[in-house]
């Protein structure tokens, strides 16, 4: 049996699978809807073993094993900030073989496997992550950043620019838009209040990203300057998911291995907007990667956190280790 850890901005997803399947099928999955802490050491490896350890304890007693034959924690932040999971999870396991991933990398190998390609994961943040499997290709990260500094075409992203066009409106300022405000307004309360209301919250990222379905409505036609449904699409919103498909795409290319017909694939909940963005995105990704071949995702996050798990059970990954984004133990390798 295998054990596979999904943790991101909505809690922890653990699932359990056999080693020997190769599709790494959930045997049985446990889920909490508390995310695990970031502070100034970065994710707080404390947080995550009290929910983890007695967890795992209780889906390996429903399968029946006392020992998990390899482990795979998938973490957002891994890359930048788990320092401290790096150091504590690998004595915390008593598995051998134990895979401590970037969310990233398990979007990857649910997504498309042991592929060589592209995956774009997006939501509240975005990163696009790519390999041609090669241990001198490694793996190509872009984006990622968060909400300050980066995460171009996210949730949050796409939230941030619709209120901002938003405010425009409210200002009388050139690029506003009169929907957009609408619907601020209906969403928030009178949007004078709203730098009071958002910029305290620790959740800003995700509050920005709860308005990014109001954009892609307001793009697709579903509100008017008075918000209600039934009229024209708004240009400004429309024009910002456009604007967001481009970001989305440029990562892509950025991380896209050389080769014709890579495969590129999208996962994560910002795609759910629908045609509001994924059809100026089929536009800019045949732009920017008019060699790839775009694919459907196979699985999720957790589903890669299996397959990375079972592959490493069986001496069967492919995946390139690297310090921070796929960091490998088992015996032999330290």
């Amino acid at each position: 049996m295998v054990l596979g850890v999904d943790s991101g901005g909505s809690g922890l997803r653990i699932a359990v699978a056999r080693a020997g399947d190769p599709r790494a099928r959930p045997l049985a999955t446990h889920t909490s809807r508390e995310p695990v802490r970031t502070g100034p050491a970065g994710i707080d490896a404390d947080h995550m073993l009290r929910q983890l350890l007695p967890a795992g304890a209780e889906l390996a007693r429903h399968v029946g094993t006392d020992r998990f034959a390899a482990v795979c924690v998938g973490a957002a932040g891994m890359g930048t900030l788990g320092d401290e999971l790096r150091a504590r999870l690998p004595a915390a396991f008593g598995a051998r073989r134990l895979a401590l991933a970037a969310d990233a990398v398990t979007a990857y190998a649910g997504a498309l496997g042991q592929r060589p390609g592209v995956v774009v994961a997006a939501g509240t943040g975005m990163v696009a992550v790519g390999t041609d499997l090669t241990p001198a290709g490694g793996w190509r990260r872009a984006d990622g950043w968060g909400h300050l500094l980066g995460d171009c075409g996210s949730g949050a992203w796409i939230g941030r620019a619709g209120l901002e066009a938003a405010m425009r409106a409210y200002d009388g300022r050139p690029g506003g838009s009169r929907a957009l405000l609408a619907r601020a307004e209906a969403v928030f309360g009178p949007v004078a209040g709203l730098p009071a209301a958002l910029y305290p919250r620790p959740d800003g990222p995700a509050v920005l990203a709860s308005f990014a379905p109001e954009v892609a409505h307001c793009a697709a036609g579903d509100a008017g300057d008075d918000g209600r449904a039934g009229t024209a699409g708004d240009t400004v919103a429309a024009g910002i998911m456009a604007d967001a498909a481009r970001h989305i795409a440029d990562a892509a290319a950025a991380v896209c291995p050389p080769g014709t017909g890579r495969p590129v694939a999208c996962t994560g909940g910002l795609f759910a907007l629908g045609d509001p963005l994924l059809s100026p995105l089929r536009t800019a990704l045949a732009e920017r990667l008019p060699g790839a071949r775009p694919v459907t995702a196979a699985g999720t996050p957790l589903d890669g956190a299996l397959t990375i798990a079972a592959a490493l059970a069986t001496d069967r990954l492919t995946l390139p280790a690297d310090p921070r984004l796929l960091q490998i133990t088992r015996p032999g390798a330290g």
